[in-house]
């Protein structure tokens, strides 16, 4: 078994920004493989954030960001579990970037869960229509609707939106990074989006 050195412990902390005592245990699981460890890390992470996601988190911070020219205005409400965390640089940078996230995607909700049911069904029955227009075969107009109404939600359920700052990631994929980051579980609670004259 390789010796897990503080160097070591160091630099994947200084890669990854987890904490000492999970770089140490990844090293030891990876036998000393920086980069094996980090995979490790990020396989724990998806794990430890879903098993964190049942905890209460009634601290956080209401951002307000006011767009470069004033016509566009937001208030997000991001909740964590401490207000210790809440004050952490790493919690503030993330709740500033989803509020500036909302003023440029502009999304409708926070989940889909949120979106109207006859607004869905409003979505659905359009998808159809289209799809029976263009001859599609009926078994599978269910199939391509479905996939397009996963398509729209994609487009306007915050959480389910391309990152605007990583189109790879979703911003839900960000919002779990956070949580195995600062070790808390991290809710998006409620937004409101302004523009000016509507």
């Amino acid at each position: 078994m390789a010796q897990i050195t503080a160097e070591l412990v160091k630099e994947l902390r200084e890669r990854t920004g987890v904490g000492m005592m999970e770089c140490k245990k990844a090293l030891s699981e990876t036998a000393g493989d920086v980069d094996k460890a980090i995979e490790f890390l990020r396989k724990q992470g998806v794990a430890g954030a879903e098993k964190k996601a049942s905890r209460k988190a009634t601290e956080g911070l209401v951002e307000a960001y006011i767009h470069p020219g004033s016509r566009v205005g937001v208030l997000l409400e991001v909740n964590c579990e401490t207000d210790f965390v809440a004050r952490t640089e790493e919690f503030q940078t993330l709740v500033r970037n989803l509020a500036m996230h909302v003023a440029a995607m502009k999304p409708l909700a926070v989940r889909r869960e949120e979106i109207p049911a006859e607004t869905v069904e409003h979505e659905r029955g359009i998808y159809a229509e289209q799809l029976k227009n263009e001859g599609k075969p009926a078994p599978l107009i269910e199939r391509i609707v479905q996939g397009k109404v996963d398509k729209y939600f994609a487009g306007v359920v915050l959480l389910e939106q391309p990152y605007v700052r990583d189109d790879k990631k979703s911003v839900e994929t960000v919002v779990k990074e956070a949580i195995t980051k600062l070790g808390e579980n991290i809710v998006v609670r409620r937004f409101a989006l302004f523009h000016l004259g509507q």
